[in-house]
């Protein structure tokens, strides 16, 4: 027992050291700029003692009050099973609220173990007049929504201008000292830093991290002794603008100026929302250790040193923080200054990318490429190019117009950024992305195939069933999709086994394994029509697995018995009995599995079995796999062989149902993907027209197709093409 507690300890402990190299870099270069663009306009007319101290005492209080008590102490504590953000409290609050985000939201998945807080009970718990509300007006979801997205797009334009900010600031260092270097040079210095700094992105968090956290340990503590050797040599008496007495005398004193220049200082808290964001990657214990024993203290030391100084210099106050490092020392702390820069862009970084993939698994972002480079934090391949983009019109910007200090200015066009819509833009995007998606979502609803239709068809559906199981991508968790008419209306045939595959985001962070497959039919036993729904958190990588195939046949198979035995079913109804499978204790143990040769090298194996492929088709098969040998999925995996297991408790009927299947796999697997679109009808206003037309075909066109996302083997890949008019 003690030494799990030890244990313990030194694991958040070691999880306190990560953090300081991936959450607080942002936050602990702050004291680089925050006087200097302070006094830059309109307080350059207010230079005394009692301004300098009110600054410094709006500033640690600020630290105080926005950093420690509301992130540190209690934002830290409304997680959503550990995920923190904009959008994790968004969902925590559509779950309690009953109402979804996703248009596709089951009562099965309520019964998720992540869905509500441990220790949950359904209880009578009186409800409050804002869930009250929130359940009853639409339009109040939408513009808490909107609020949410406006939050998300601006941590996600932070994370676009803070690596070019921060770096180049703390280059920009070295004209403070005589060192002159062209400015042109100093960008492209500035662009290769960052190129390197985005080549270590495919490292993963975990070892960046390890790289970067001595770097911040470094920064803090020179800063700190740099604060206290100010404060001793320069100003002891400036602990007094610890009082909020001084905060008050600054405002009375300044007047409008100080409310106009509240931006400026404020520029002290820049970064305190990564602490909220990576709270995934970390545990709210260790970032508050981290912040409360070592970012803090460090940097009120070096706020109140130079307060200090700037208080008998008045003239250095252009200058701000280089000017207030004593000689001996500038070249040292100049080449810190410039690591810790990087370390800022870090935290930026990590928290644009965990809003990026709750935006994306919760279809508010368009479909990018994202990859893991290790169990913390995505890459998605699009923000890159971003990067490169904001760093290209950064220095079109200092060609054109060139400025004493131009580093003070951006950072003053990037806290009013929403003047000028940047943000705004960003939001609209995202909006009409969701809003589009889930429009087309109820256009497929209602569009739906009619059970009745279904079964008056008969067994055989009216069409030739051939060998092989047909996998039918969809998003919808009920009914049959249009694409299915369509198809067979086009194409007189489907396989002897149709599955209806739906691979859905449910609002948790994450799922686990046992509770990823709920698997149903569709119509009576003889039509052998099933129905999985594969349920991720938004949270969880849509990891290309090897065995994704095998877990549907087995979980089809298990479901089978399940459904005999008359136990674990969800709903009744002939449209959807449902089971999640790997919850019964019983899966896999319908099927024997053994693992034969690859899939590539056996096509003897498969034409044996009744398969329905053509050895031209097998040519071609061979021939695409030898092009595509990257692609782990259609080259590289390996083919499984199921046989009945050995259960004398198996009615005939259920066995015939099994061997069917088993015949089936054999057989082998076609995805049949729809391609629909969706476009405006030529009554609909101008508006309507351009939005849907334009604007959400260029997203569209710009997304990757779903069967990209899907990981779909190219050569059995069938798309379905259908167009919707709205």
């Amino acid at each position: 027992m003690i030494e799990q507690e030890t244990h313990r300890k030194r694991h958040v402990l070691l999880l306190a050291y990560q953090s300081l190299g991936i959450v607080y870099g942002d936050l602990s270069i702050s004291p680089l700029y925050v006087y200097e663009s302070a006094f830059s306009e309109r307080l350059s007319h207010h230079k005394t003692e009692e301004v300098i101290f009110g600054a410094c005492s709006f500033i640690f209080w600020s630290l105080t009050i926005f950093a420690l008590l509301k992130y540190v102490f209690i934002l830290l504590s409304v997680d959503d099973n550990g995920e923190g953000g904009t959008l994790a409290m968004y969902t925590l609050l559509c779950r309690h609220a009953k109402f979804s985000p996703l248009p596709n939201h089951q009562a099965a998945d309520e019964e998720l173990s992540a869905y509500h807080r441990p220790g949950y009970l359904m209880r009578n718990v009186p409800v409050s007049t804002f869930k009250r509300y929130l359940e009853k007006h639409k339009k109040s979801r939408t513009f808490l929504l909107l609020v949410v997205l406006f939050a998300a797009c601006m941590v996600i334009g932070d994370g676009v201008f803070t690596p070019s900010l921060a770096v180049l600031s703390s280059f920009e260092g070295m004209q403070t000292h005589g060192i002159r270097v062209d400015h042109g040079a100093l960008v492209i210095i500035v662009c290769a830093v960052l190129v390197g700094l985005f080549a270590l992105q495919h490292r993963g968090t975990n070892k960046v991290s390890f790289m970067f956290a001595p770097i911040v340990i470094i920064w803090l503590l020179t800063i700190a002794i740099i604060g206290v050797y100010n404060i001793i040599k320069w100003n002891p008496k400036v602990y007094l603008a610890l009082s909020p007495h001084y905060t008050y005398k600054f405002f009375i004193e300044t007047d409008k100026d100080g409310w106009l220049s509240i931006g400026g200082l404020l520029l002290c808290i820049t970064g305190t929302e990564a602490m909220y964001v990576d709270l995934g990657h970390f545990t709210a214990t260790s970032i508050r250790i981290a912040f409360s024993c070592l970012v803090y203290p460090c940097l009120v030391l070096q706020y109140l040193g130079q307060a200090a100084f700037l208080s008998k210099n008045m003239s250095a106050i252009p200058i701000g923080f280089y000017a207030s490092v004593p000689d001996p020392a500038f070249l040292p702390v100049l080449v810190i200054a410039i690591l810790a820069a990087v370390v800022a862009s870090q935290a930026v970084i990590s928290a644009t990318f965990s809003i990026v993939k709750q935006c994306h698994a919760l279809g508010c972002f368009p479909r990018v490429k994202v990859v893991h480079t290790s169990r913390w934090i995505p890459w998605p391949d699009l923000h890159s190019r971003d990067k490169l983009d904001s760093y290209d019109s950064q220095f079109s910007r200092d060609r054109w117009f060139p400025r004493h200090n131009p580093f003070r200015k951006r950072l003053w066009a990037r806290m009013h950024g929403c003047d000028h819509g940047q943000y705004l833009v960003v939001v609209a995007s995202v909006h009409l992305c969701m809003a589009k998606g889930k429009s087309k979502y109820l256009m497929d609803a209602q569009n739906k195939v009619s059970m009745k239709w279904i079964l008056a068809l008969g067994p055989s559906l009216g069409i030739v069933r051939v060998p092989g199981i047909g996998l039918i991508y969809t998003e919808l968790v009920s009914g049959v999709p249009a694409i299915f008419t369509h198809f067979v209306t086009n194409l007189p045939a489907i396989h002897q086994v149709v599955v209806f595959v739906c691979i859905k985001t449910v609002s948790v962070p994450h799922v686990s394994d046992r509770e990823r497959y709920l698997v149903g039919r569709i119509g009576p036993k003889a039509y052998r029509m099933y129905r999985c729904i594969i349920r991720y958190g938004y949270k969880d990588s849509h990891e290309n697995e090897e065995d994704y195939e095998d877990s549907l046949v087995k979980g089809i198979a298990d479901f089978i018995q399940l459904e005999a035995e008359g136990c674990g079913l969800v709903d009744g109804t002939v449209d959807s009995r449902m089971a999640v499978v790997r919850t019964s204790g019983k899966f896999g143990t319908s099927l024997l599995s053994s693992e034969a040769e690859k899939q590539e090298n056996k096509p003897s194996l498969q034409r044996s079995s009744r398969s329905s492929k053509s050895s031209v088709f097998e040519s071609l098969q061979s021939q695409d796999e030898d092009e595509d040998e990257e692609l782990p999925r259609s080259s590289q995996r390996t083919r499984t062989r199921f046989t009945l297991a050995g259960n004398e408790n198996l009615g005939e009927e259920v066995k015939e149902e099994l061997m069917e299947l088993v015949e089936a796999t054999e057989a082998g697997f076609a995805y049949i993907v729809g391609h629909s679109s969706i476009k405006a009808r030529r009554s609909s206003s101008f508006l309507k027209r351009f939005i849907i037309n334009v604007g959400y075909s260029f997203l569209r066109r710009n997304c990757r197709s779903p069967a990209v996302v899907l990981h779909i083997p190219h050569i059995s890949l069938i798309e379905v093409g259908m167009i919707y008019h709205v």
